[in-house]
């Protein structure tokens, strides 16, 4: 990637967003997806928040509801996928202006916008992003970033591979303006956002259209500024500005397609027995929030299409909550 002024990458980091895959939230009724009807209409964000921030009702694609919440703890792996040129110009779910080359992302249900880093479990690649759409309707995929978000995780040219999603609490509470100045006294708490650590720098391909540049891309201090816990929407962006590609590493992983998650063990039996016909089934024992939950999971799998056949077959079978793991 050519070095950018830091000017240029915060003006399309805030300006620029996805869409997600298929349409808009603002014409996505129109295209099949319905509303929740008496769903409950979260409260209006405060003056301090993104002018675009939006959580939206619950919906419905394909048959599948969805239901938007804000997350502040969000911190999942899953298979992520890409798109770009057939979306570009149009609105995002927040009403914002696609740009396929800025670095921006949809997900199904998180607050929009949200800040979020994004690891390619694959090759180490980590970026931080902003999520402002709605998306990826496709059964197994976790998130779908934008063609310049896939450029620099290297997916672009596979189309998918196994991510971990982080949401960025303090950055993002301050975008939904849900963070107030700190006048305790006290030390100010440290955001998650900026990279710690050795940082290496990599050479990664230009946009479509732009003129190559050898140059190495700016990297972020392995001794940022920190911000406050009453940063700003502004301080957001000023912190986002600061950011490229890192690399951190890497570890082996599996994916699995997980049918269910259960607090009694003969209830994951049960489903396990159910889905016999499909693949042999594993439990395995979990905590979460320090309680014991039983997962119900077929695999490993040797790649995304055969979990993809999989979990086609799971939701099939009866179990419309499976999803595909990276574990």
């Amino acid at each position: 990637m050519g070095k950018t002024s830091r000017a240029s990458r915060l003006a399309v980091l805030l300006l620029s967003g996805t869409i997600l895959a298929g349409c808009s939230e603002i014409n996505l009724f129109a295209h099949g997806a319905k509303s929740a009807v008496g769903g409950e209409t979260p409260p209006p964000p405060s003056a301090s928040a993104s002018s675009n921030y939006k959580v939206g009702k619950p919906y419905q694609v394909a048959g599948v509801w969805y239901y938007p919440q804000e997350d502040f703890a969000y911190d999942e792996t899953g298979i992520a996928s890409w798109y770009g040129p057939d979306f570009h110009a149009k609105l995002t779910a927040n009403g914002e202006v696609f740009d396929q080359n800025a670095v921006t992302a949809a997900h199904k249900t998180l607050q929009m916008p949200s800040i979020a880093r994004v690891t390619n479990l694959e090759n180490g690649r980590s970026i931080i992003l902003r999520i402002n759409d709605r998306g990826p309707f496709v059964h197994g995929r976790i998130i779908d970033l934008s063609r310049r978000s896939a450029q620099l995780l290297g997916i672009e040219g596979k189309g998918t591979a196994k991510v971990r999603v982080q949401i960025l609490p303090e950055e993002s509470r301050a975008l939904a303006g849900k963070i107030k100045p700190d006048t305790s006294g006290n030390e100010p708490k440290v955001a998650q956002a900026a990279p710690r650590g050795s940082v290496q720098a990599e050479s990664l391909p230009p946009p479509p259209g732009s003129k190559a540049n050898t140059s190495v891309p700016e990297l972020a201090s392995s001794n940022p500024v920190q911000p406050q816990r009453g940063m700003t929407v502004d301080a957001v962006e000023r912190e986002l500005a600061t950011q490229e590609v890192r690399s951190v590493p890497i570890r082996p992983t599996n994916i699995y397609v997980q049918a269910g998650s259960f607090s009694r063990h003969d209830n994951a039996n049960r489903l396990a027995a159910r889905l016999s016909r499909v693949g042999k089934a594993q439990i395995t024992q979990a905590s979460v929030q320090g309680k014991p939950v039983f997962r119900v999971r077929l695999g490993p799998m040797a790649n995304v299409e055969d979990a993809d056949r999989t979990l086609e077959a799971v939701v099939a079978a009866g179990s419309q909550d499976a999803r595909v793991v990276v574990d």
